[in-house]
């Protein structure tokens, strides 16, 4: 199974890595980005979060060269937690890659592919109890269309959500793309991408998670450390966006005269987002909604 990781080379240059730095990959996935990393490292040393079984063993392969880095299986959430209780208080930099994993859309097993007939699963860490298939099965109609909505952009979403209701239970992946083929069989692209994206979130609760992680993330940089953050929809992007702007922006009273405007504690260092090239468009269809965001704390 092969996996491209997206924006490689501009995250590992917008981290702008010293060698004997602290440096967090928050979403190990293939290992791309955490190799490059340990690269770059002499004296320094790599955390990389992951709560996919899988993913941690295929990246050990990746990694077998290294020794200065350290797995740490847990939700990216926890960044805080985990740093902390390894007695790491500030780090150089962090990096989050918000892509589904290659291997992750292409294990059937999973459930994250409409297209193919397996078990409506869609869990990043294996071992929690929420599935995609208890919340088809078991969510009210109300809440069945909020999450089509609001994590798939999906404006058939109370069509969507009172056909599944009529059709439970539903154990596999087709027969939720038999729904979406009947209700969006006149809507471009396929018709199950934005429910399956919306349940997928909903699984993984994947935007209460970049919530935590950007605010706790930014906390954890030392003075001049980066964190660097590859988006690949529209609702991880406003999130990061707008927490960006607030934490770069001082808000000063109207009319209020001021010698000496003070800098805020982090400073944009994207002022838009940058997008992959053309020729890994071209190399790489699953680069093409991606964008990159990238903030610093301010130097002392």
């Amino acid at each position: 199974m092969k996996h491209e990781t997206v924006l490689l080379n501009e995250a590992i240059k917008a981290l702008q890595i010293k060698s004997d730095g602290i440096y967090v990959d928050g979403t190990l996935g293939g290992a791309g980005h955490s190799k490059l990393i340990l690269n770059q490292l002499k004296n320094g040393f790599l955390y990389a979060f992951d709560q996919d079984n899988f993913a941690i063993e295929f990246a050990k392969n990746v990694l077998k060269d290294f020794s200065n880095y350290q797995i740490i299986k847990s939700n990216f959430r926890y960044i805080k937690q985990e740093l902390n209780s390894r007695n790491v208080k500030e780090v150089d930099g962090i990096l989050l890659d918000l892509g589904l994993s290659s291997f992750q859309i292409d294990d059937e097993k999973r459930g994250f592919t409409y297209l193919k007939d397996t078990k409506l699963d869609m869990r990043m860490d294996q071992n929690q109890e929420l599935t995609a298939e208890i919340i088809v099965n078991t969510y009210s109609l109300e809440d069945l269309a909020k999450i089509f909505y609001l994590y798939g952009e999906e404006k058939n979403g109370y069509k969507i959500a009172r056909e599944i209701i009529q059709k439970r239970p539903l154990l596999t992946t087709m027969d939720l793309v038999k729904i979406t083929d009947k209700i969006n069989r006149n809507e471009k692209g396929h018709s199950a991408k934005r429910v399956f994206q919306a349940l997928r979130i909903a699984v993984n609760d994947e935007l209460g998670a970049l919530e935590e992680v950007i605010k706790d993330g930014i906390e954890c940089l030392k003075p001049g450390g980066r964190m660097v953050v590859i988006t690949f929809h529209s609702l991880e992007d406003r999130i990061v966006k707008h927490y960006f702007k607030e934490k770069t922006t001082i808000s000063i009273p109207k009319n209020l005269p001021i010698q000496h405007i003070p800098l805020a504690d982090y400073q944009l260092i994207t002022s838009k987002p940058i997008y992959p090239s053309d020729s890994e468009y071209e190399q790489n269809s699953r680069s093409k909604s991606a964008k990159m965001r990238v903030i610093q704390r301010r130097e002392q």
